[in-house]
């Protein structure tokens, strides 16, 4: 077996793969099945500092021939006392390490989140989630460079310990020149994630000629193996621009092959969203023995051996 342990924000995992916010972690119950399951991690639900029902359902389908996914949730939560109240009771001693994912609507609330989890003093590890593109009247923070940077500059220092952000798809090289140079500047920041959903396709049922899902007049935010390619090339370019800092790759995981990329890309760790919604908490012992497969028949002992080294023509 080759070794698919790593580290993230300072934290061992056992493995390399985790959840990606949003998908089996809303609720306790949720969470018991992550940490029975095969992955290296745990991350909860986005949480706001109000309880949230979410959008209108449908607000998730598959789409045709396995392409992956639309969704547009809305965030639902339980609100952050919630998972406050979860991270004090949670077993830190189980070598699975838990990550809480917070998405204040406003600068203020997460200040609120954060200095609420920092006065817990637990070894839990926060992300910011910047990129939630499903919430009407709410645009994506991760777009908007100033108000990102004036976030950080007042979370960073709040926070203290290493903490991540959880980041959108950037389509352009003058983004993620922009983006990292706000990031560089901040040197608790440990790690990113990207990406989150592409925001705002619109997927259509020919036969029917209706929208599949129902917030926001069908439009929603795209996932699966159909933004691999998307997520692959964020993973890269922010490994080449955050020296000392991570990468959590998500995006288009379904098997051992689109994890061994992610690592080849640069991720240090590796989420999985659509899958694991489609096949369930099995998904994560199934692609871990894929990839160990992969590294040894390719010659490779631990991720190290292959993280970042794709090769360019």
């Amino acid at each position: 077996m080759a070794d698919i342990s790593t580290t993230l924000a300072g934290v061992k995992l056992p493995n390399l793969l985790f959840n990606a916010s949003g998908v089996c972690c809303q609720t306790e119950a949720d969470l018991k099945l992550m940490v029975e399951s095969e992955s290296g991690a745990l991350i909860t639900k986005s949480a706001t500092v109000e309880q949230r029902d979410g959008n209108p359902a449908p607000r998730y389908t598959p789409l045709p021939n396995g392409i992956g996914s639309i969704n547009s949730m809305g965030l639902p939560n339980e609100g952050y006392e919630y998972y406050l109240e979860y991270a004090k009771k949670y077993d830190y001693n189980s070598e699975k390490p838990l990550f809480i994912s917070l998405s204040g609507l406003s600068l203020d609330d997460n200040v609120k989140m954060c200095k609420a989890f920092v006065d817990a003093k637990l070894p839990c590890v926060l992300e910011i989630n910047y990129s939630c593109p499903n919430v009407p009247g709410k645009p994506q923070m991760g777009y908007d460079m100033e108000a990102m940077e004036k976030s950080l500059s007042v979370l960073a220092p709040l926070i203290k310990k290493p903490f991540g952000i959880k980041l959108p798809p950037y389509f352009d090289i003058a983004h993620f020149d922009q983006a990292a140079a706000v990031f560089n500047k901040f040197d608790n920041l440990a790690f990113v994630t990207c990406i989150n959903s592409v925001g705002n396709g619109l997927a259509i049922d020919f036969v029917t000629e209706q929208a599949l899902i129902k917030p926001k007049d069908g439009f929603g935010g795209l996932g699966g193996l159909m933004v691999l390619n998307t997520a692959l090339a964020n993973v890269n370019a922010f490994h080449r621009r955050l020296p000392g800092k991570q990468i959590v790759g998500v995006g288009g995981v379904v098997s051992g092959k689109e994890a061994f990329l992610h690592v080849l890309a640069g991720a240090s760790a590796v989420q999985i969203g659509t899958m694991l919604k489609e096949e369930g908490p099995g998904v994560f012992a199934r692609i871990a023995k894929e990839l160990s497969d992969i590294m040894v028949a390719k010659g490779y002992k631990t991720l190290e051996d292959f993280r970042g080294k794709v090769k360019t023509l």
